[in-house]
């Protein structure tokens, strides 16, 4: 009966096409950039979905065909023409006012920013046809970011409606006072459907194949019936959208269509079907009409610069010389008008067609083809339009439109009236308001809401990796929240709240660019309130158009916002109308540096989420009843013992650290169902208000406000345990999270042991509590009793309970870190619990250890040592062992030093208290306890060294140490050396050690390094030097018989006498020591004089004592000085304040103990008339005549010596001194030249 027109393969797609949700067909698929009527416009369309088959080439029909018969196929179901519930180039019978949403739920990635318009394609070129048409316009417009949504507003149906349920009432009331009391839509004649009818066979007929013969489906055979038997009804179309098209359309979704809940908030709720998300939003009786996407195919199309997603049901076929044509049937008694053209030109350009077939007939008997391209349809006779006007056409409505909806959630209401020149604009959003009527009211309210929700949670996903589009998040979500009756779609709220929330990032710090330049320009974006947003916005809607008019005081109109295009011929000048405004002039989110501020915003979100939830759930009571069997839990008392009680109350921080076997069966203690919504969504709002309240804490913790930081760290627990609650499994990213506010618990219970003085300003600031925390806290005591925490969370008195908490906290969070659910988790953050545990554990063995020595102290009777002494060094010692393997366990070795170098001090203070103490209360002898306990000491210093390994690796600590050590080989050797245990071990023994000991705490001495403690290390290795000096001079006195052991003793104390007075000399504040170790050298070399025999010896003994003696010249001079200084501070005017002060009341400001100084200068002088009165008699007696030399000397000796026997005894010290150094200096020139007399 029929022959191809062309049997030609179909074109292969190519790699750069766009694809999505279903079958694509071969030539539509791929991006095509044309440029129709000689370049002048520039159209690219791309398929975004199809879900009809290639393109086959159509049948072409012989002459003479009878249309009006009905072929063999008619109304059978064919996917070339369709699917079922769409019709063949037009709407369907019943308007479905929400088209625009079904496809923007779809491509929800292109709404906001990629695309312009999202519309049915009839709606679109309804708009651009607007010029040349007189009939009439109406549609909804709603605005999503730059994305305008269209959609057709019928509003006879609209007000069939509203007589039947009462809404909308208000609007049929304002139309029929405002607009058009006589206007009715036309009644289409027979003749409509009499063309409707021979076009729909007509494309049956052209089905080319095995299609043509598809059978009809067993729920379609009733209306195939009915439209045959009633050819010029409006039957045929009905047959795809009758009563069985709307049972297929809400019990069989089409497949690749996205749920409502678009992965909600980051997949918090992943672990639910998609279908489960938000099952009900839309099953509202005649709101759920129109919400899917029923087009064959979805397009997007670039007009010049105006991107549009289209809808279209535009048939295609193959054939010809291209690989797509559309097929048109055409009286051949009637001429092509414009309209016609326009429409089957912008549905060539939308499809991607170039080729139109179009068939000729008379009275339904086909009489010829004809091919056209679709380039030339703008140039066909009768049909003749200019295309650059269409363009101008489409930006001017455009920008119109863009101009005036600019608020996202309202509802625009695009009217003209049939055979009118007046395009006007309503905002039916506030025409609701005036009215007084409920949201819920105006049927695109929750469509619209819905709509920003999804494309602010589909932006959520990719604001992970881009912050830009926070901001258009929030203003999104705000208006969807604006939008709703929290009563009636808690869910959506409830979901809406958390995503806002979600947009403060709490765990890492602010951008720096972002802030500050934002809260000058950004006006939704910045934290002003609503209504200063709302005002702004209209301030830009009212200056974005000076083409368009508002009238808000005419008596005759109630909207306050009219927009009005005076002529629809207006819209053909070039650049008429221009959008000016942006509705969100910045899209980066204004992140506030104030921690707390974004931790409040977080919580007074996370508040709005938890009512809206709390309201779905039953309302008995606003708490259940307390249970009889539990017992009401009393505040800590007995802060004494914390014995094994304390330990459980430890364990107990565990128990909301497993996880729990919650009852999946029954609800919760609130109501609330297990894997319900409400139940998912109480999870993520408990976990953000812990996470918050932890940031919070942390924040308060750096700013050392630790009553207030204990207090939010108390609330973030408090959430987690009503997490714990209501969750029947722990995540091991839920787990860590609790594992650090354990921590964190730890630090906060440490510091507040460290600063007790302040705890009257701590408990204040923890006592006090805002209104929006207790109204979580409120929330959060409908699931749980919240008590899980509070050992850990109360705020004690006493330091040692509160170390005591800080460990347990600290060992709860290394238990959980190493636990199996965390092991391959938290490898990072068990080295920082390691730590913490191994500090805390060093100030619990510090505190302990501190204890111990202020019992030693406190001691009024040496005794034997107590067994509380033994306790406290048995809890510190552990507390110690434990730090010191926590730190071994990282590799800590500074740490592990630190904590060895405490334990060396530990030992000593054990030592000290084994003190031998005789019946005169006297001190005994250096006892063997006290030396085992100084040696441990010396194991543990030992060992801090070795784990140091060199002082590079960290100096301070390294000088600490290396400086215990010292001092503690010096005090054993000093207390070996001063309460030598003769009783037990025999004199040469105790001098061997008391060397030992000595030369060690010497090796020690670090007198190279440059730092604070130099002048330190010097002034005890001349001490040292002095007391070797002087064991030796001991010996050396002391020493019988053996002659050659007399000179090594002699040849040692002369060396140790030596390099001390170095030391003491290069030592500025040590005048007494080195003025005593002079003495004592002076008094060595009188003893060895005392020895010799021959006179030259003796002479040669005296000179060297005398020169010894010479050299105490500059002690007398730092003594001397020390004196003026202290003279000076007397005479000044404050000399009665000073004289006040303790330094002064103890006899002297410079530090000189001026009872020691004048001993000493007693010593001196007897010693030294002593010499000088040997040296005379030496040199008078000797038997050789005295040389010239030896003259001046003895007159010099002579001279001095007179002067210091004349010397008054009684005068006063400086004199004395001043005395002394002119003695000395007389001398000076006499000694050192040579030795020659000698």
């Amino acid at each position: 009966m029929s022959s191809s027109a062309g049997d030609r393969e179909p074109r292969t797609v190519r790699d750069n096409v766009e694809e999505s949700g279903g079958p694509t067909c071969a030539g539509e698929s791929s991006k095509h950039d044309s440029a129709c009527a000689g370049s002048e416009i520039k159209s690219r369309a791309v398929v975004k979905y199809s879900a009809a088959p290639p393109p086959t080439s159509y049948a072409l029909l012989q002459e003479k065909t009878d249309l009006k018969l009905p072929p063999a196929n008619w109304l059978r179901e064919n996917p070339q023409l369709g699917t079922a519930g769409t019709t063949v180039l037009g709407s369907s019978s019943k308007s479905k006012p929400f088209s625009s949403f079904g496809m923007a739920y779809e491509f929800i990635d292109c709404i906001g920013d990629d695309v312009d318009v999202v519309s049915d394609s009839e709606n679109i070129k309804k708009l651009l046809k607007i010029p040349y048409s007189k009939s009439h316009v109406s549609m909804a417009v709603h605005r999503v970011g730059r994305t305008l949504l269209l959609d057709e507003l019928d509003i006879q149906e609209l007000f069939m409606r509203s007589s039947q349920t009462g809404d909308w009432t208000w609007l049929k009331e304002f139309y029929q006072r405002l607009i058009d009391q006589k206007w009715q839509r036309k009644k289409k004649s027979k003749e409509h459907w009499y063309q409707k009818a021979i076009l729909s066979k007509f494309l049956y007929y052209s089905i080319n194949g095995d299609g043509a013969a598809a059978p009809v489906a067993d729920n379609r055979n009733e209306p195939e019936e009915e439209n045959e038997a009633e050819e010029y009804s409006a039957s045929w179309p009905t047959a795809f959208t009758s009563a069985a098209s709307d049972i297929e359309e809400s019990d069989a979704p089409k497949q690749g269509s996205v749920s409502v809940d678009s992965q909600f908030a980051l997949g918090q709720v992943t672990s639910v079907p998609k279908e489960q998300n938000l099952p009900m939003l839309f099953d509202e009786g005649e709101n759920s009409q129109g919400l899917r996407n029923d087009f064959v195919r979805n397009i997007m199309w670039t007009f010049e610069d105006i991107h549009m997603l289209v809808g279209s049901n535009m048939p295609i076929f193959g054939g010809g010389r291209y690989p797509a044509v559309s097929l048109r049937l055409r009286d051949n008694n009637k001429p092509i008008n414009i309209l016609t053209g326009i429409d089957y030109w912008l549905d060539n350009l939308m499809c991607n067609v170039p080729e139109l077939v179009m068939c000729f007939h008379v009275n339904g008997i086909v009489q010829k083809y004809e091919m056209i391209k679709t380039e030339e349809i703008p140039h066909l006779e009768n049909s003749n339009f200019s295309t650059r006007v269409v363009k101008d056409i489409a930006q001017n409505i455009l920008s119109f439109l863009k101009s005036n909806c600019t608020k996202e959630g309202h509802t625009y209401w695009l009217f003209k009236a049939s055979g009118s020149d007046i395009v006007k604009l309503y905002d039916l959003t506030t025409l609701c308001e005036e009215a007084e009527e409920e949201k819920c009211q105006n049927p695109f309210t929750l469509p619209v809401a819905v709509l920003l929700y999804r494309v602010a949670s589909n932006l959520m996903l990719k604001a992970r990796q881009n912050r830009k589009h926070y901001g258009t998040i929030r203003t999104l979500l705000l208006n969807c929240v604006k939008l709703l009756d929290e009563e009636r779609h808690p869910q959506i709220m409830a979901s809406a709240h958390y995503m806002l929330s979600e947009l403060f990032q709490l765990d890492e710090p602010p951008e720096g660019d972002g802030g500050e330049s934002l809260r000058a320009g950004g006006s939704e974006d910045s934290y002003s309130d609503e209504d200063g947003e709302e005002e702004e916005e209209e301030e830009l809607t009212e200056d974005s158009d000076e083409n368009c008019s508002y009238s808000s005081s005419s008596p005759q109109d109630d909207s306050k916002a009219v927009a009005v295009i005076r002529s629809v011929w207006e819209l053909s000048v070039p650049e008429k109308y221009k959008s000016t405004h942006q509705i969100r002039p910045s899209g980066v989110f204004p992140v506030s540096q104030d921690k707390e501020e974004r931790c409040r915003h977080v919580l007074s979100y996370v508040l709005k989420g938890l009512k809206a939830v709390d309201g779905t759930i039953k309302k008995e009571s606003d708490l259940p009843a307390a249970d009889p069997n539990t017992p009401i839990p009393l505040k800590y008392e007995d802060k004494s013992a914390t014995g094994a009680c304390a330990a459980e109350q430890g364990i107990s921080l565990l128990e909301r650290a497993r996880p729990l076997q919650v009852d999946q069966k029954h609800p919760t203690r609130s109501g609330m169902i297990p894997c319900s919504w409400q139940h998912r969504m109480k999870l993520q709002l408990f976990l953000k208000a812990s996470k918050a309240y932890y940031v919070l804490s942390d924040a308060a913790t750096n700013l050392l406000k630790y009553g207030r930081a204990l207090r939010y760290i108390k609330l973030s627990l408090q959430c987690y345990d009503a997490y714990c609650s209501v969750s029947g499994t722990l995540n091991p990213h839920v787990l860590q999270f609790h594992s650090q506010c354990l921590s964190l618990c730890g630090d906060i219970q440490l510091m507040l042991a460290q600063n007790a003085n302040n705890r009257a300003a701590y408990l204040e600031e923890y006592s006090y509590q805002t209104k929006e925390d207790q109204e979580i806290l409120h929330s959060l005591q409908r699931e749980s009793s919240c008590q899980a925490f509070n050992m850990a969370t109360d705020l004690a008195m006493d330091p040692e309970y509160q170390l005591f908490v800080s460990s347990k906290c600290y060992e709860a969070a290394y238990e959980l870190v190493i636990s199996e659910a965390l092991k391959d988790h938290a490898t990072d953050q068990l080295a920082q619990v390691l730590k913490r545990l191994g500090n805390i554990r060093n100030e619990m063995g510090v505190y302990h250890m501190n204890q111990a020595a202020a019992m030693q102290t406190e001691k009024e009777v040496k005794t034997s040592v107590s067994v509380a002494e033994q306790d406290m060094w048995k809890k510190s010692f552990s507390f110690f062992e434990k730090g010191i393997k926590d730190f071994e366990a990282i590799e800590d070795s500074t740490n592990t030093a630190l904590l060895l170098c405490n334990t060396g001090r530990l030992m000593r203070i054990c030592a000290q208290a084994h003190c031998a103490v005789s019946a005169d209360q006297s001190r005994g002898e250096f006892s063997p306890e006290e030396a085992l306990y100084y040696n441990k000491a010396i194991d543990y210093y030992s060992r801090a060294l070795k784990s140091l390994a060199s002082r590079g690796n960290h100096p301070a600590v390294w000088d600490s140490v290396n400086w215990e050590l010292s001092t503690t080989y010096f005090t054993l050797a000093t207390l070996l050396q001063d309460y030598a245990p003769l009783s037990r071990k025999a004199q040469e023994q105790i001098e061997r050690e008391v060397t030992e000991a000595m030369m060690k705490s010497l090796k020690y001495c670090d007198l190279q390094t440059e730092s604070a403690r130099q002048p330190l290390y010097q002034y005890r290795a001349a001490t040292i030097h002095h007391r070797l000096a002087s064991m030796y001079h001991s010996c050396y006195r002391n020493q019988v018989g053996d002659e050659h052991l007399r000179k090594q003793h002699r040849s040692l104390a002369e060396l140790h006498y030596g390099k001390a007075v170095c030391l003491f000399v290069s030592l500025k504040d040590a005048p007494c020591e080195l003025l005593r170790t002079l003495l004592e050298r002076v008094a060595f070399a009188e003893f060895t004089m005392a020895g010799q025999t021959s006179s030259a010896a003796k002479l040669k003994s005296l000179t060297g004592a005398v020169e010894i003696m010479a050299e105490t010249r500059c002690a007398f001079q730092r003594i001397h000085k020390e004196l003026l200084e202290e003279q000076m501070e007397l005479v000044k005017p404050d000399a009665a304040e000073a004289a006040q002060s303790p330094d002064v009341a103890g006899g002297s400001t410079s530090g000189l103990n001026l009872a020691e100084v004048m001993k000493l200068i007693g010593v001196f002088e007897q010693s030294f008339s002593f010499l000088l009165l040997q040296l005379i008699k030496l040199i008078t007696t000797m038997k050789r005549k005295p040389s010239n030399k030896d003259e001046e000397w003895l007159k010099t000796y002579k001279n001095v010596y007179s002067k210091l026997l004349r010397a008054e005894k009684n005068a006063p010290l400086l004199s004395r001194v001043e005395l002394h150094i002119e003695l000395l200096q007389q001398l000076t020139p006499q000694t050192g030249s040579d030795n020659t007399h000698s």
